[in-house]
């Protein structure tokens, strides 16, 4: 099978949109060496590192038409790969199904909360109608959550739409810390969704008993809270990849106090670094029973005192996040997507 994906978020420095493009681009050409997977774009973007052969940079646009992507340059350029189908891992196919495709929804927030996505008007008039109309031939979503929140929104045939879970990064691995101020830990996209005033207001309380910092990592969108830095609250910004399982394994526990997610990607990966976990109980069906949650600014401070006053409490989480990230892996997530192909390939048409 020879495979078009679409890496425009390949362009974005960080967030769970790059991770999943390119965790899912190596691990589908690591476990198909048959095959082969070609990245395309009209945007600038890097190609994954360490991917093989069978992973390959496609073109983009070649004239003012191509340019036109969604309508004319994808298709062409698959055309001019020779390629069966098209993935759209970010919320898009080409508007004319002349080849079987692929679309991913990691979420439904786009059409809940207008506050909560400053820039994401394309995402919320031109998804529906890809869907509705049945251009994408199949949807993944990364969970069972967000599988029949779509098939209910957008009218869809249960059939047409898979669940396949998301993972970790391979090189993210507990790894030993030396020493410092103990901290609490936020990674992801700062924005509105992520509920970070909350994390801040609990952390504040928490702060009046114990000497606990707070660090917050992650791409600080247009739109983020005005969160600024204070004594004991750091802004990290975007961290190297090179540099986050450190980070993650040295916090005294993770917190992710997110309003709403499709899957919580950033939760796994502290799991799997070691990390305990303090969450929202927008995370439940990836964090399973590992996470300890706490909605709002009391449990939130609860939860977090607990982590700083118990050693024995860090000990258990840190057991249970290791054994809850074991049942994430990129290979699972390639091989369930790859069925997914061949369903969209046999479904085409018909």
């Amino acid at each position: 099978m020879r495979v078009a994906i679409e890496a425009s978020s390949l362009g974005l420095t960080s967030g769970g949109l790059a991770r999943y493009t390119g965790e899912l681009s190596l691990a589908l050409a690591r476990c198909y060496p048959d095959d082969e997977f070609y990245l395309v774009s009209d945007q600038p973007f890097r190609m994954p590192e360490g991917g093989p052969p069978n992973l390959r940079r496609g073109g983009g646009p070649r004239n003012a038409m191509e340019r036109r992507w969604w309508i004319w340059g994808l298709a062409r350029e698959m055309n001019r790969l020779g390629a069966d189908l098209v993935h759209g891992p970010d919320f898009a196919v080409p508007y004319i199904p002349r080849r079987p495709s692929v679309l991913t929804i990691h979420d439904l927030s786009p059409w809940m909360k207008p506050r909560w996505h400053h820039a994401a008007e394309r995402v919320r008039r031109r998804t529906p109608v890809l869907l509705e109309l049945g251009i994408a031939t199949m949807i993944v979503t990364p969970g069972e959550g967000v599988r029949k929140e779509a098939i209910e929104r957008f009218h869809l045939r249960p059939d047409r739409v898979v669940a396949v879970p998301e993972a970790a990064a391979p090189w993210l691995r507990p790894v030993e810390t030396g020493g410092g101020a103990p901290y609490f830990l936020f990674v992801g996209t700062l924005e509105p969704r992520k509920n970070l005033e909350t994390l801040v207001e609990a952390w504040r309380e928490v702060r009046r008993r114990h000497p606990i910092d707070l660090v917050l990592a992650g791409r600080r969108r247009k739109d983020s809270p005005d969160i600024e830095e204070e004594p004991g609250l750091r802004l990290a910004g975007e961290v190297p990849d090179a540099e986050l399982a450190g980070l993650y394994s040295g916090a005294l526990a993770f917190v992710y106090p997110s309003l709403y997610e499709g899957f919580g990607l950033p939760v796994i990966e502290a799991m799997q670094c070691g990390a305990g976990v303090i969450a929202s109980r927008a995370v439940a069906e990836a964090a399973g029973n590992a996470a300890v949650y706490a909605d709002g600014v009391t449990e939130l401070a609860r939860a977090m005192c607990e982590a700083a006053e118990r050693p024995e409490w860090r000990a258990e989480r840190r057991a249970l996040s290791l054994e809850r990230a074991r049942e994430f892996t990129w290979e699972r997530t390639a091989r369930l997507t790859r069925e997914v192909y061949e369903e969209a390939r046999g479904r085409f048409g018909n």
